[in-house]
This record gives C-alpha cells, sequence and structure tokens, in this order.
C-alpha cells in the first residue's frame, strides 16, 4: 500500500512522526494522508481518513471515530458532569465529528459554530480561525442560555494538582487543573471538537473568547489527531492557570507535524507548477440531467444538524426515524446499484453521514461518505497523494460572503454507480440545479443521482411567518448635546443610555488582570480617564497643527467615495466613541460641500459581544437599513470589521461594510486613506470626543431592551478640545477639494479589495513575540495610542524612522515606563503590545517585570 501522504512528504519535506509507540507511525499514516493547500497561511493539508470531508471513507468509520471519542469523554467527565456538559464542533470540517462526540456521551447537548448567518438569530458569540481559508464564525444556538449553564455551589470545586492525568490512555487523555477560585464559573463543562489540535490557537483563542462571556470550571479539548509540537504542548498548562480553569485533551492519536525551513515558499511552488496537471473535472455545460428526488419525510421539529442546538430528546426522534428515510433511499437508488456515495453538503454533515449509517445498516450495498467543501486543494492523480481529483462548481446557497467556487474531492473517478446529494432547503437553489452546477457535475460521474433535501430548521423563538413576530417595547429616542456630550444637537444623536451617576471607573491595572483572567470583560468597566499633562496637551496641539489638512483630505475622500458608491443620502451610524468625531467631519464635509444635512447617530459595538442590538432596531425602524453607511476611525488589525459583520448576519438590509478615515490594515474598501499616520483624535480620550466614555455593556445595567450605555463627563468641560478638533480639520476643506476630486475620481477606478495585510501581520507578531493572543497585539497608531492611556502595556513596536506621528506615543510610553522596540519591515508606524497574563507584578514572555506607573 502506498501512503497517500508520501508524494508532498517527499516533494516538501513535511514528516509526520508518531508518539513513540512502535506502530505510532503507521496508525498516523492510517489516519492522515498530506495534500498542498490553495491558501497563503498554510502549505500542508492534513487530510484524515475518517473524518468524511475529502475522503470518501465507510459512513459507520466515520461516525465511530467521533462516537468512540465521545465515550472516553464521558468516562473522563463522569455521569454528573457529562449531563451538565455542552458539546461545541467547530464549522465546516468537524461539524459531523462534534455530532458523533455528543452523541458518544448521549446525555449532552450540542452546537456547532456556523459560517452562515440566519435572518433573524442574533449571534451569542463568535469567533476567529486565524488559518483556515473561511475565517469567521458564528454560534446561533436557538436557546439564548445553551452556553451559560448554571453556577456551581459553593463547594463545589477542589483543589487539585498540576499535571494530573486520568482517562484510559495518558498518551492522548490530558488534564490541566489550576487551584483559581472559580466560585463564579459555571459548572457545565464546555466540550470543544476540531478535526486536528495542531498548534492549539483555534481551540484556546475560541476558549478565551468565550470565557469572558461564559466563565466556567472546566473545559475538554477533542480531537481525533493531537499534532502539537513540543513547543505548544506546554502552553495548555500556562493556558489553563491563565484562564482558572481545568482543561483536558482527548484525541485518538498523537504525533507531530515536522515542517522545514521555507515550507510556506516551497508549498507555493508545488501548488504553481503542478496547479492544472489534473485538470478539474470539466463543468458540465448541457441543459440539466435527470435526477431522481426522494422525499425523506425527515422527522417535524428536528434540525437539520447542530447549527441551533440539538438536544439528546432530538436525538431520540431521529434515531426512530433513520430506518425508514434508508428505505426510501434505497428504493430510489433500485436493485442494480452496488457502489454508492452519500455526498453531504459544507456544514451539514452529520444528517448524510446518520443516512449513510441507516443505509449500511439497510441493504449490502457498499456505502461511502463525503461532504462537499469551500476549502481550494490541489488535485494530483498519484496514489501517494490524498487528493487524487476534484469538482468544481458554484456555491449553491447564497452564501453571505458572496459567490465563490466549491468543491468536491476524490468524486470523480472513484467508480460510484450513484451518489445520494443531501443538502438542506436553503441549499436548495436553482444554482443547484443550473448546468455546470454540482448536480449537472455529478451527473457526469456516476450512472445515477438522488438528491435528499433536509428540510432547513427554523429556531421556535424567531416564528417563521413574519406576521407572527411580535413587536418589540418602544425604544427611547437617542440622547444629544449639551444634555448628553458636548457636541451640538444636530451633529450627533447617541443611540446609548446615560450612566453618568453610576461609578463604573477602575484602576488600568485592575481592569487588566480582572480581563485577561477571565474575570470580567472589558465593556464591563471603564478606565479611568487619562488626565493629560501641558507637555502632552501641546503635543496634542502641534499634531492637530501639522495634519489637519491631512485629515480633511482624508475626510472628503470617504465622504465623496460614500456618496458616489453607497447611496447619495447615507444615514452615517457611527461606532462610539473612535468613530463619532470622523462621522461629524463626514456630515460637515457633505454640507459645506454640497449643501446636504445626513442623518448621524453614534452606537456601541463589543468585541465578542456585538453590536447593541436595540439601537439597529431602532435605526430599522426611522431609516432603510440599506441607507446605513457604519463609520470608524480607522482599522488595526480588522477585528472590529469582522465583529461588524459577524453581528449583522442576524439583521435584514444593513451592509456590514465600513467607511473609515484611515485603512493601514487593509481590512476595508471604503477609506480616505490607507497610510498610518497620527489622526490627532486618537491621541485623547473623552475630552475629544465629546467628553463621552467609551461604551460600556454589564447585564445588571443593561437589559434586554436598553441601549448599551456610556457616560458624559461634564466635569471636563474645561479641558474638552472637542469643538476645537472639529473646526480646526473643517477650516482647511477648501483647500484640500481638488486634491480630493483628484483622489477620489482614481480610488473608484481602483481595485481596493481588502487585502488583510494587517491581520497577517498580526499574527505574525503575536507568535515571534510568545503572545499566542491577536487580541493583545494592537497595530498602528490609534491603537497604540489606546493601549498606552487605557491598559497595561508591555512594549512598543516602531517603525524605524518614523517621525512627528510617533512623538505622542513616545512621550506616553516613557510616562509609563514602557520600552519602544525600533523595528524593520513593519507595515504599520507602530504596533502596542498588551502585557501577556498579565497580573499585578506579572512577568512578561521574555521574563522581565512590569512596574505599574
Amino acid at each position: 500500500m502506498v501512503w497517500s501522504g508520501s508524494w508532498v512528504a517527499e516533494r516538501l519535506g513535511v514528516e509526520l512522526v508518531g508518539d513513540g509507540r512502535p506502530d505510532g507511525d503507521g496508525e498516523l499514516r492510517e489516519l492522515l494522508g498530506l495534500a498542498l493547500r490553495r491558501n497563503p497561511k498554510r502549505a500542508h493539508l492534513l487530510v484524515s481518513n475518517v473524518l468524511g470531508k475529502h475522503v470518501p471513507q465507510k459512513p459507520s468509520v466515520v461516525y465511530g471515530a467521533g462516537f468512540e471519542l465521545g465515550r472516553r469523554v464521558r468516562a473522563l467527565l463522569g455521569e454528573a458532569e457529562a449531563r451538565r456538559a455542552v458539546v461545541l464542533g467547530y464549522a465546516e470540517t468537524a461539524t459531523g465529528l462534534g455530532h458523533a462526540v455528543a452523541d458518544g456521551l448521549g446525555v449532552a447537548p450540542y452546537l456547532h459554530s456556523t459560517r452562515r448567518p440566519v435572518e433573524g438569530v442574533a449571534p451569542a458569540g463568535g469567533f476567529e480561525e486565524s488559518h483556515s481559508h473561511a475565517t469567521s464564525h458564528l454560534l446561533l444556538p436557538e436557546d439564548p442560555d445553551l452556553l451559560g449553564g448554571g453556577r456551581p455551589p459553593a463547594d463545589a470545586h477542589t483543589n487539585m494538582d498540576a499535571g494530573a492525568s486520568t482517562g484510559a490512555n495518558t498518551d492522548t487523555d490530558t488534564s490541566v487543573y489550576t487551584d483559581t477560585d472559580t466560585s463564579v464559573y459555571t459548572d457545565a463543562p464546555l466540550v470543544l471538537v476540531d478535526d486536528e489540535f495542531s498548534t492549539g490557537n483555534t481551540v484556546l483563542n475560541t476558549i478565551r473568547t468565550l470565557h469572558e462571556r461564559y466563565p466556567r470550571n472546566r473545559y475538554v479539548i477533542v480531537a481525533l489527531v493531537d499534532m502539537r509540537s513540543a513547543a505548544d504542548q506546554g502552553r495548555l498548562t500556562e493556558f489553563a492557570a491563565e484562564i482558572g480553569a481545568r482543561v483536558d485533551l482527548v484525541a485518538r492519536s498523537t504525533g507531530t507535524v515536522t515542517l522545514p525551513e521555507g515550507v510556506l515558499e516551497k508549498g507555493r511552488a508545488l501548488v504553481a507548477a503542478h496547479d492544472g496537471a489534473v485538470p478539474d473535472a470539466p463543468r458540465a455545460d448541457a441543459g440539466p440531467r435527470p435526477c431522481t428526488r426522494v422525499d425523506l419525510q425527515w422527522p417535524a421539529g428536528v434540525p437539520d444538524g447542530g447549527r441551533h442546538g440539538f438536544t439528546p430528546a432530538h436525538r431520540t426522534v431521529l434515531e426512530r426515524a433513520l430506518p425508514a428515510m434508508a428505505t426510501r433511499v434505497a428504493d430510489a437508488l433500485g436493485d442494480d446499484v452496488r457502489r454508492v456515495l452519500i455526498l453531504g453538503f459544507e456544514e451539514l454533515m452529520y444528517a448524510p453521514l446518520r443516512l449513510g449509517t441507516a443505509l449500511e445498516d439497510r441493504t449490502d450495498v457498499e456505502v461511502r461518505y463525503s461532504t462537499t467543501t469551500r476549502s481550494p486543494v490541489l488535485a494530483v492523480d498519484d496514489p501517494g497523494y490524498a487528493i487524487r481529483t476534484r469538482l468544481v462548481f458554484p456555491a449553491h446557497d447564497d452564501p453571505a460572503d458572496g459567490p465563490g467556487d466549491r468543491y468536491a474531492y476524490n468524486v470523480a473517478g472513484a467508480g460510484f454507480d450513484a451518489v445520494v446529494l443531501v443538502v438542506d432547503s436553503t441549499a436548495d437553489t436553482p444554482g443547484l440545479h443550473a448546468p455546470g452546477g454540482l448536480l449537472a457535475q455529478l451527473a457526469e460521474h456516476t450512472g445515477q443521482v438522488v438528491l435528499a433535501v433536509v428540510p432547513s430548521y427554523v429556531p421556535s423563538r424567531i416564528p417563521a411567518d413574519p406576521t407572527e413576530r411580535q413587536e418589540p417595547p418602544v425604544l427611547p429616542e437617542p440622547l444629544r448635546g449639551p444634555a448628553f456630550s458636548s457636541y451640538a444637537p444636530d451633529e450627533v444623536g447617541w443611540l446609548l443610555q446615560d450612566l453618568s451617576d453610576t461609578e463604573l471607573e477602575a484602576p488600568t491595572e485592575e481592569r487588566e488582570e480582572a480581563i485577561q483572567s477571565g474575570g470580567a470583560h472589558y465593556a464591563e468597566s471603564l478606565p479611568v480617564e487619562y488626565q493629560p499633562s501641558a507637555h502632552y496637551q501641546s503635543l496634542f496641539k502641534a499634531a492637530l497643527e501639522l495634519s489637519a489638512a491631512r485629515v480633511a483630505r482624508a475626510v472628503g475622500t470617504v465622504t465623496e467615495t460614500v456618496l458616489a458608491e453607497r447611496t447619495p443620502r447615507p444615514v452615517l451610524v457611527s461606532l462610539a466613541r473612535a468613530g463619532t468625531p470622523v462621522g461629524v467631519l463626514m456630515r460637515r464635509w457633505a454640507r459645506h460641500r454640497h449643501g446636504v444635512d445626513l442623518p448621524h447617530y453614534a452606537v456601541s459595538i463589543v468585541r465578542g459581544r456585538g453590536i447593541d442590538a436595540n439601537a439597529l432596531r431602532w435605526l430599522a425602524a426611522h431609516h432603510d437599513p440599506a441607507d446605513v453607511v457604519f463609520v470608524d476611525g480607522w482599522t488595526g488589525k480588522g477585528a472590529i470589521t469582522r465583529e461588524l459583520s459577524a453581528a449583522l448576519a442576524g439583521f435584514e438590509g444593513f451592509d456590514p461594510e465600513i467607511a473609515v478615515l484611515a485603512d493601514p490594515g487593509g481590512c476595508v474598501r471604503t477609506y480616505g486613506t490607507r497610510e498610518d499616520f497620527l489622526i490627532p483624535s486618537a491621541c485623547l480620550n473623552s475630552t475629544v470626543s465629546g467628553l463621552i466614555s467609551r461604551t460600556v455593556l454589564r447585564s445588571d445595567l443593561v437589559g434586554p431592551e436598553d441601549f448599551h450605555g456610556a457616560k458624559f463627563y461634564r466635569e471636563l468641560a474645561d479641558a474638552d478640545v472637542s469643538g476645537h478638533f472639529l473646526d480646526t480639520v473643517a477650516a482647511h476643506f477648501d483647500e484640500v477639494v481638488d486634491a480630493v476630486d483628484a483622489e477620489v475620481k482614481e480610488l473608484l477606478a481602483a481595485d481596493r479589495a481588502p487585502t488583510w495585510e494587517g491581520w497577517a501581520a498580526v499574527e505574525r507578531i503575536s507568535e515571534e513575540y510568545g503572545i499566542h493572543d491577536v487580541n493583545l497585539v494592537k497595530p498602528g497608531v490609534g491603537e497604540t495610542t489606546r493601549v498606552l492611556l487605557r491598559r497595561v502595556p508591555w512594549k512598543i513596536l516602531a517603525k524605524r524612522g518614523a517621525g512627528a506621528d510617533l512623538e505622542h506615543i513616545r512621550l506616553l510610553a516613557e510616562q509609563r515606563g514602557v520600552p519602544v522596540e525600533e523595528v524593520d519591515e513593519l507595515p504599520y508606524s507602530c504596533v502596542g503590545l498588551i502585557h501577556p497574563k498579565y497580573t499585578r507584578g506579572a512577568t512578561g514572555a521574555d521574563g522581565k517585570a512590569v512596574e505599574s506607573k
């Protein structure tokens, strides 16, 4: 037998090394092959032979692999904790695996992340998968309390020794304990399931994000293979101590991937050399071919999968219905079929998998199972390569990120007499049936195509009939100055509630420790407002005089771009508070240049918790959502850009594209400039933002029908320069008109697609400096200023030769005792690094203590 990873191993130098047992290498090779990604972030792809994604496999083998892992998790947790557990699988590759793990537990509800927004369902959270082809994950549970669980009794936690281990196989079951007081945590373990655990970044960053919102005592990570390097293995212990929870790891097999120097470049060269050597299976351009549609009679009320949650009660109903559904599929296939493929659809992996296992039980037909995917992989027709052929077809479910190609691997040329394609009703579109669509593609390579459609589940709390949906309570009108903010009342309406009389400020070091330990979210308190020294104030004034014309030009450019491309009467909605001065300036430009008064509102958006849904409701009730243009000051790595896109998934009509003054991160299409320069409003906090604090979201202050909150610092009126900043920039409007017109003409004809250069740089810096958390890396002048004013900074990276734009950065760093490191080849003028794993008196990745100043 030729190993299906030998082609890549020989040419790229990638090696799979077992865990040291005599059969360790052989076991890994049975589980995994290798292929080359068409992905700039990772050259190789571990191709699982038991996952049912890229390689057709017996459904019973695929289901059994996940089910057995679930049984091991149940033994690890014990009966009591297993009954409280929640299982979370990763889209798209591990949605079926995660569901099989939940079945193995037998008593746990299941939820998987999704990249498909669902109208009317607000996300309960989300996270990023940095190396994936498609990165943004949404969590859309029907039960809003699914991820929350209940609080443990006061004496429920026990101190244990670090490094203890439990489970049947100590090579692959790893436990990490901490002695942190967890009395505020839920006692419902969260079981996170992915196909592989490689660097650990995706899963650990997911836990960190969810822990901010749903802190708990225990997490269990489950994977088919644990492929961490020796360097990455120690991070699990450190991470458990950081968040104050127990973290277990259960994997079927353990090993490592050895990568040569320059593997990304070598991989790209190999892809370029062999791309097209095996032509994609030709698209069928003839008319639609006949396809047999089978009515499964899917049981009413049972979800199509775990996108909105799948309970043990759902599982019971489905198990009873599976034999009859398999019989209907077998009848549609007829008696002459000997080899059949059950082909699932992207995230819809579990339903076709269970139909496949039931068909195996029902017939003597040779059944195999795999699913289509979004991920582009090179195909090479060689027995030593895991992806021999590929079908390419257009997406057919109206994806939120726009049209694109989708793929089915190892289907063409595999000798299937029939293919049973299983999709949900959302994907049963004209595009599926069109010439060149998936059904036509399959018909070219098999004698019979059967289509089975599972009804897309509509959460019960969102009535399918819009006329049945109850109208929410009437929301208050926006707050305006001078009662709330120092801006004139027509400059901006704040869709916020006034929390000025509430004590919310906490010392910076206390906030940082609480945020990083998972004990609090950054939006639950406010930093103490920085009071600038006379020297710093003079720096602000000098910076404003120096850059006012530059800012005016960027304001004009972004405003004219919005008017030309988006809508002639936009409703500006700035993201409070950094976006609000920019929104006011854009409004002033439109009035000065075109004589129009644009509506302008400010709303709250919180990383990890989304945008204020009640503010969106108010906007939709008073304006056409299609006219809303979201405005922010600048992009860093693009986290808020992604947060907004995910948060708007459940709200119809809003365009998630943000218009920004400066886009040094290459994250948006609508911008005034992509230079990373000093925007003077970034130098200060409330005193340049209408005397308004950053926004607050805390459950005891913000109810389900309330706007997010903020404070109006009336007592700082003597130091307020908000109006001075606006007037100084607006005074330059006339002199930049010609430059703006020329720039806008050039931009409208240019390719302005986001490059996400900044996100890639942040990922690199996070790893190079041993931080392993992109949320602690803040790129650009504006974000670095925020780090120095609000967080506990560790060090500042400054681009060598950066000049006046960084004078205030150097002054703030000096005042706080933070080192400034000169760096070459930095895509930003500077980058601020928040102290990793901060506790008061803590040390950073270089072992140096940071002193509080």
